[in-house]
């Protein structure tokens, strides 16, 4: 009854979830194809990298308040004129950083980072509103998590298998066209998802749902999100900094080419441990469980600094996956919870805006550690944020109890 078949046998789920998969596909080309149309343009790695961390930059920060908009006006009337304006201004991106072979005499710096800053504003936040349309589709809790679970494990491979579409373009034609890509996908993506019958919990001035059932609109800001932020927010730092901890690790090895197998055994885990996690139907409550969670993975991630070999830490990295996308499945879950009908969007935005985020510290952190520290050491260093949550929040669960 609750598996994951019957998720997608819900009416609408699979056309609604199968629209939301093809526009989140851009957000696992879009990178690549930006740095690569940079670099290629302006003949320069640094203008490229800047660019990307500035769309970078914008698109996370701006998160929460576009997911905002969705939930006041639905995603007929916000999330549309976002994609048409984001695919837009890729569309330029892609027209201005053709023909131009790298030999610094393309388009300036200035107009690529002009026009990846807009366009990270634009970003249409698909993933916060498909699991608001997941909570529509399904009231029953258990189902909702197998749904969570579903989702996160299918956008974990589309950010896989994002990089090799655009292997694949530039190998027969110039970077631009990996752009060009990413736009189109998130334009019939999104249009098709803001389509979709599910009805959406839109917030009116009047106070009245779409249901016409009375609301609060007192509420602007979703309460209740300290733990899932925060939990999140580890995640991201943990993640952030094993990217490069596992690069330092193979280099120290000799073995470089190996990097791509460590990384890839932590998603494969990951993608394990959310479909398992998802269809257990759990008798504890989220909230404690979701502590637990982070421990675990902060504790598989320091025992990977005693790896003594690169299949040893293929073997840790498998490990700390598996607790990945639950910790974030759980995560996801509490925010939904806690949030408004008509705030739910924004409440899932906060939790992504915290993932990425926090990947971004993880990574400029560690940046300044290695070298500095035994790799053991900032294997430690890097499993600290997640134990950290967990011991915070379990000490507010108990708090709760005694009071």
């Amino acid at each position: 009854m609750h598996s994951y078949a019957a998720v997608l046998r819900t009416p609408h789920a699979l056309s609604t979830f199968g629209a939301a998969l093809l526009g989140r596909l851009s957000y696992g080309t879009v990178s690549l194809s930006l740095a690569l149309a940079a670099k290629n343009a302006s003949g320069s790695l640094a203008v490229a990298g800047t660019a990307l961390a500035l769309f970078g930059a914008t698109s996370v920060v701006l998160s929460p308040v576009r997911a905002a908009l969705v939930d006041r006006y639905g995603p007929r009337r916000a999330l549309v004129p976002m994609a048409v304006v984001y695919a837009a201004l890729l569309a330029v991106f892609a027209l201005v950083t053709r023909d131009h072979p790298g030999a610094g005499a393309g388009t300036s710096a200035v107009t690529l980072g002009a026009l990846a800053v807009c366009a990270g504003a634009c970003t249409p936040p698909l993933g916060p509103t498909m699991r608001t349309l997941w909570s529509q589709l399904m009231p029953d809790r258990r189902m909702l998590q197998r749904a969570y679970s579903l989702d996160g494990v299918a956008e974990e491979l589309l950010l896989v298998a994002g990089p090799l579409l655009v292997g694949i373009l530039v190998a027969y034609a110039e970077p631009a066209a990996g752009v060009a890509v990413s736009a189109a996908l998130v334009l019939v993506g999104t249009v098709a998802l803001a389509l979709s019958p599910v009805p959406f919990p839109v917030r009116r001035g009047s106070g009245r749902s779409v249901s016409g059932r009375r609301e609060r609109t007192t509420r602007t800001r979703p309460r209740g999100l300290g733990q899932p932020v925060l939990a999140a927010a580890g995640v991201g730092l943990c993640l952030g900094g094993l990217d490069l901890l596992v690069i330092a690790f193979t280099e120290e090895q000799h073995r470089p080419g190996a990097v791509a197998w460590i990384l890839a055994a932590l998603s494969a885990g990951s993608a394990v441990g959310g479909l398992a996690y998802g269809a257990v139907s759990w008798r504890s409550a989220a909230r404690p469980r979701l502590a637990l969670i982070c421990a675990a993975l902060g504790a598989a991630l320091a025992a990977a600094g005693l790896a003594p070999n690169v299949y040893a830490l293929a073997a840790a990295a498998a490990v700390a996956g598996l607790f990945v996308a639950p910790a974030l499945t759980t995560a996801y879950l509490i925010a939904d919870e806690t949030a408004a009908p008509d705030a739910r969007t924004r409440a899932g935005a906060w939790v992504n805006t915290a993932v990425n985020a926090g990947s971004s510290g993880g990574t400029a952190l560690v940046g300044v550690l290695v070298g500095r520290l035994p790799l053991s050491l900032c294997f430690v260093l890097v499993a600290a944020p997640a134990l950290v949550c967990a011991a915070v929040t379990l000490h507010g669960e108990n708090h709760r109890k005694r009071h």
